[in-house]
């Protein structure tokens, strides 16, 4: 049964694989083409050979740039020129040859932290292996953690390629020794709550020193993660945080009740001081108009003393006789009190 078996496999097996052993069908079809131009051409393998390389040459002449890249051209290893967006021609592979640099494209360097997956919900690798990073000293001797991004693009492709070694090491050399400048001349209130300005510092900053190394990068901006202390000393700077929250809203309270007391005490000392010179403005204009008064009846006096004196009597009596009550009248020369008159049940009704 074995022998029929294998004798059926070999007569379904196509004519040209059989006899082969392991060797794939194809072959033999292309060892078959190959004899048969061989024969036609019995000395075109010289040819073939000079229009391959004729083929890789050529085809090394041509390339294309993306419209957001820029084509350096090396030639025998010296920069030569640059090109841009489209087809453009050079000497063949070997004498020059071609670098795109994406112009347009935002680069960006993290720090304290890598993201392994950006979207909606990104995942970030562990942040204990970055953490050095982002530990850094404020101005005031506290420790911060500073995780930031710093996006950038080349905006000078020679100086990127051939004037700085390993440029991105020297990006991000700077760009932490500038952060670390930055967040030690600041508190660490400061860098919790004043993101948005170390941040504008920090790009400056490393734009000078990025210039400076004529490494042809543009800073396009720094963005600061959120600041924090570091896990084991978190409870006790809240505790403080708190502290300090309590003492800024006593302050506030205190504050308050002082502006609303002391006004008030000003506002009733004022007006007391202004009853006070209204009074006493009062008291000496009545003072001057009775010493005016005075005078001029002094000065008629003067003139007729009789009549004057006279005047004044009746009046002043005139003045006082309405406010004694009832009034009893009894000429001297009376001896009795007449009888019809009873002086004590007149003043007991009173």
């Amino acid at each position: 049964m074995n022998w029929d078996w294998e004798k059926l496999q070999q007569k379904k097996r196509p004519a040209s694989s059989r006899g082969t052993g392991n060797r794939p069908p194809g072959l033999d079809e292309f060892a078959d083409k190959f004899k048969g131009l061989k024969d036609k051409f019995p000395n075109g393998l010289p040819i073939i050979i000079v229009l391959a390389i004729l083929l890789f040459f050529g085809s090394s002449c041509f390339f294309t740039v993306g419209v957001d890249e820029t084509g350096v051209v090396q030639r025998f290893g010296k920069w030569n020129r640059n090109t841009g967006s489209g087809l453009h021609f050079k000497l063949p592979r070997g004498i020059e040859n071609v670098q795109k640099v994406k112009i347009k494209y935002i680069f960006k360097e993290e720090f304290g932290f890598r993201t392994i997956q950006a979207g909606v919900r990104s995942r970030y690798a562990s942040s204990s292996a970055y953490e050095g990073e982002a530990l850094m000293l404020t101005g005031d001797l506290n420790v911060a953690v500073v995780p930031w991004i710093v996006q950038f693009r080349i905006n000078d492709p020679f100086k990127f390629l051939f004037k700085v070694r390993n440029v991105r090491t020297t990006l991000r050399d700077l760009a932490e020794s500038s952060m670390r400048y930055v967040v030690g001349d600041r508190s660490i209130d400061e860098v919790i709550s004043k993101r948005e300005e170390i941040a504008i510092s920090a790009a400056t900053l490393l734009q000078t020193e990025l210039d400076w190394a004529e490494t042809g990068i543009k800073v396009v901006t720094i963005e600061m993660k959120k600041t924090n202390v570091p896990k084991p000393v978190e409870p006790s700077f809240n505790e403080v945080n708190q502290a300090m929250q309590e003492k800024e809203k006593m302050i506030y309270q205190a504050r308050e009740a002082y502006n609303k007391v002391i006004p008030a005490a000003k506002g009733n000392a004022d007006k007391t001081i202004k009853a006070a010179e209204g009074y006493a403005l009062d008291k000496i204009n009545r003072a001057k108009g009775d010493a005016s008064r005075f005078l001029a009846f002094y000065e008629e006096y003067v003139k007729a003393k009789d009549i004057t004196r006279r005047r004044l009597y009746l009046e002043t009596i005139k003045e006082i006789y309405p406010k004694i009550g009832n009034k009893y009248i009894v000429d001297s020369d009376q001896q009795n009190v007449l009888p019809l008159l009873n002086l004590d049940r007149t003043l007991g009704g009173k």
